[in-house]
């Protein structure tokens, strides 16, 4: 089905790397539950897979926040595990705990017993993103996205969220080659689930390695940083309309690695808070095979007043730099965001507090 034009191009322009005229931003996690409307529609839903598999709810919450704020970008509401659920290892949510395998892989027999899966067994997403995208309008670009071949494997061999990664390190450096074999079920069930994103109608996708940041110099190269890559090598590079896909890589915790990752097949990196904009302009945002830059502030300026915020953001804007105005070249561009998740206990009214004040100062540094 024909998708509208799109009215609002600001975020996609950003990810080439082309002039815009304000700092586009939007943010992880801004469909969710520091909106009572959200809390609202999973309560109608029962539980957080009855969200994320309904197609009419997942369409509701994901474009919740933009009827409250105007940010120039969509993100797909999903989970990043859905891959390893679809390969039939049973995901759930308990209120409180997050999510949950009952059956985490972590011998030899069930690591290579795994395929990559069905993706009819994930339909559910795919439908959801073509009808966010009809509901959009053309209002803003749609990201869909996926967790990392490695920080699916740490929930696949945890069984869970985890605060020292025993055993999947365990299983990394007792069986690099069980582990090998893991990441590469993984990198290629993950880019034909994002391929079928943007068949879709994805209009950007998004790989969060989420856990990248816990592996020690050189495992990260071998164990995360390879896989990614092997995913972009494989994504399309055109949707559905017949537009380019930018692909944006995201690693909690991947500062120390900025270089390396300048390599990647991608057009945008994502950075977490504890990374100096300039510098990272300066590595990978600059010259030949540059990337796009998106993040960062802390998430937790969001609990300080308006005021503070502002003063953030303008932290934020003026450690990026100068912003590239020429439109007839690529030059350095910033995708505003967050560093990581919004909390579920932000006041929203702060996040409006946000978003107005990323446009509005942007807009000046550009003297518009």
């Amino acid at each position: 089905m024909p998708f509208a034009p799109l009215k609002n191009d600001t975020f996609l322009r950003a990810c080439w790397r082309q002039s815009t005229d304000q700092t586009p931003v939007w943010l992880m996690r801004q469909a969710g539950r520091y909106l009572p409307e959200y809390v609202a529609t999973r309560a109608k839903a029962g539980s957080f897979m009855g969200l994320a598999t309904n197609v009419d709810y997942a369409t509701e919450v994901t474009l919740q926040p933009l009827a409250r704020y105007p940010l120039d970008a969509a993100i797909l509401f999903s989970d990043i595990l859905t891959v390893p659920d679809a390969m039939g290892l049973g995901l759930s949510f308990e209120a409180g705990e997050g999510p949950r395998f009952a059956r985490p892989v972590r011998d030899e027999a069930a690591i290579r017993a795994l395929r990559v899966p069905d993706l009819e067994r994930l339909r559910y997403v795919f439908d959801a993103v073509a009808s966010i995208r009809r509901a959009l309008d053309g209002r803003v670009p749609l990201i869909g996205f996926s967790g990392s071949p490695w920080t699916l494997a740490c929930y696949m061999v945890e069984g869970a969220g985890s605060s020292d990664y025993r055993l999947v390190k365990t299983l990394l450096y007792s069986r690099p080659d069980l582990m090998h074999h893991l990441l590469a079920v993984n990198a290629d069930a993950v880019a034909a689930y994002l391929n079928a994103q943007i068949d879709a109608g994805a209009q950007a996708v998004m790989v969060f390695d989420s856990w990248g940041g816990v592996l020690a110099d050189g495992a990260f190269q071998d164990f995360s940083l390879a896989y990614t890559a092997r995913v972009l090598q494989q994504l399309k590079r055109e949707g559905v309309d017949g537009q380019p896909v930018p692909r944006i890589v995201f690693t909690k915790g991947g500062g120390l690695w900025l270089e390396d990752m300048r390599g990647l097949d991608c057009e945008v990196l994502g950075l977490d808070w504890t990374v100096d904009l300039a510098r990272a302009r300066a590595l990978v945002g600059e010259g030949p095979g540059a990337k796009a830059l998106q993040g960062n502030i802390d998430p937790n300026v969001l609990f300080a007043p308006p005021a503070q915020i502002e003063a953030e953001v303008d932290k934020v804007l003026n450690a990026f730099g100068r912003p590239h105005t020429d439109p007839s070249a690529a030059g350095p561009t910033h995708i505003f965001n967050l560093g990581h998740g919004i909390s579920q206990f932000t006041p929203p009214e702060h996040v409006a507090a946000l978003v107005a004040a990323v446009h509005a100062r942007s807009r000046a540094l550009r003297g518009n």
